[in-house]
């Protein structure tokens, strides 16, 4: 406890709880006061280690403190590089967006221009949507049940989270929301019904500036798209004059695999929304890919103070070059996104489908315990014996593990230890919840 920390109360979380808003979240399930991080792993001030599977919700796939990335931010400190360029041309920013093209773009055919929205995922779909709007000159908006696209007010419409949308505090409008891929279950083609709406001139529903999805649904709960439905709902939107436009911003960036999460569904969206990992480092920043053609913006339209941070454009150029010139770290992150399945699989399958179930696609992978006070329970009970996780989901009943894609097996391994065991721990002292498969 620091001297300051006994001025605000005396324990070691007064300073937090006297000064900081009550709108913090992540810190309620995870009491302790980091300092340090590297790779998987988390230090805290009272000298506990903790292995880390929040990982920034997903804003570090490589780890905490890569050395590759590191090693190129401390030089280009060094040599006081450029720290903050507005949209002035930069060294930094040339080197970031002739990687992106080389390394990216190029193998995968793919002709995109880059925009700097600003450094959050939700400045990349205010922009998207913007553009859209702006393009095909309607204002509605396709979005889907239990999305995620952020909090700020416009992309807030697109957001399915009713206690998300309750803190808005007026009504948001211009979005037709429709059911996601298996929402009314795996009879229902809600694609299908999506065209059916579109079609009909007496349906209510206003012709879409665009579709936006997520291929896996991250903060909804990892419900995962089939491509079959991806490419349905490509193709009827473009059958219909609106824009696809894919938000990348958890999924992407080989979370699920390859450096796309659509790639494996061979979709070519016209606006790609990214953020999080995007940098490698966990530094602010976020871009919108837009089809070339479709780049109708003009000088000002939109913009953002903090469009041009060069230590992320530093650390994203050292991560493309590091990471992605070659299928090594997809073809790793495919082999770990397998033992996470099968031992995520294990771990449900000792409990009744209605109580446990595995889900997820790649490292985006977690349990649906069915309630948000189990899973409140046990990621508790985890983080108290060294493993940081988060919920997802509508009712926070998800466990998600989104471990580092670089994490040793080993370490991996151990984490799901630690989640196994708090889940019988948990369920084995909650009678109500419900049996064990095999006993009574």
């Amino acid at each position: 406890m620091t001297d300051r920390s006994a001025q605000y109360g005396g324990d070691e979380f007064a300073t937090f709880h006297h000064l900081e808003s009550e709108v913090r979240s992540y810190s309620r399930r995870a009491p302790a006061v980091f300092t340090t991080a590297r790779g998987a792993q988390l230090f805290a001030r009272d000298g506990t280690t903790y292995l880390d599977f929040l990982m920034g919700c997903s804003s570090l796939n490589y780890g905490h403190n890569p050395p590759e990335l590191k090693s190129a931010l401390a030089d280009y400190i060094a040599r006081d590089g450029l720290t903050h360029s507005l949209d002035l041309y930069s060294e930094a920013k040339e080197s970031f967006l002739r990687e992106l093209d080389e390394t990216i773009f190029r193998p995968r055919q793919l002709d995109y221009v880059v925009q700097f929205p600003g450094p959050t995922g939700a400045n990349a779909v205010e922009a998207a949507l913007k553009l859209a709007r702006k393009l095909t000159g309607r204002s509605n908006i396709i979005a889907f049940t239990n999305g995620f696209h952020g909090v700020s007010l416009g992309v807030l419409s697109c957001t399915g989270n009713r206690y998300h949308r309750a803190a808005a505090g007026q009504p948001l409008g211009g979005v037709t929301r429709l059911s996601y891929d298996r929402y009314l279950g795996p009879s229902v083609d809600t694609a299908d019904y999506l065209d059916h709406l579109l079609s009909d001139a007496s349906s209510g529903v206003d012709a879409p500036a665009a579709v936006i999805v997520e291929t896996v649904q991250g903060e909804g709960g990892l419900n995962v798209a089939g491509t079959e439905w991806l490419q349905k709902v490509a193709a009827i939107a473009r059958r219909h004059g609106a824009l696809l436009i894919v938000d990348d911003i958890q999924a992407g960036v080989g979370r699920t695999d390859a450096f796309f999460s659509f790639e494996v569904s061979g979709l070519r969206p016209d606006i790609v929304t990214m953020a999080k990992s995007i940098s490698g480092y966990g530094l602010p920043m976020a871009v919108v890919l837009i089809d070339r053609l479709l780049d109708v913006w003009q000088p000002r339209e939109h913009t953002g103070t903090f469009r041009g941070n060069c230590h992320a454009f530093v650390t994203a150029r050292a991560a493309l070059e590091h990471f992605w010139r070659t299928d090594s770290l997809a073809a790793s992150v495919r082999a770990k996104g397998n033992l996470l399945r099968s031992r995520l699989d294990h771990i449900a399958q000792k409990y009744d489908p209605d109580r446990a179930s595995a889900k997820g696609r790649g490292m985006m992978r977690g349990i649906d315990l069915k309630s948000g006070e189990i899973a409140g329970q046990v990621i508790s009970t985890a983080f108290e014996n060294g493993l940081l996780l988060e919920a997802a989901g509508p009712k926070d009943e998800v466990v998600k593990c989104l471990p580092p894609l670089v994490i040793a097996e080993d370490q991996l391994s151990q984490g799901l230890d630690i989640l196994e065991g708090a889940i019988a721990s948990v369920i084995g002292s909650t009678r109500a919840y419900g049996s064990v498969r095999g006993k009574s």
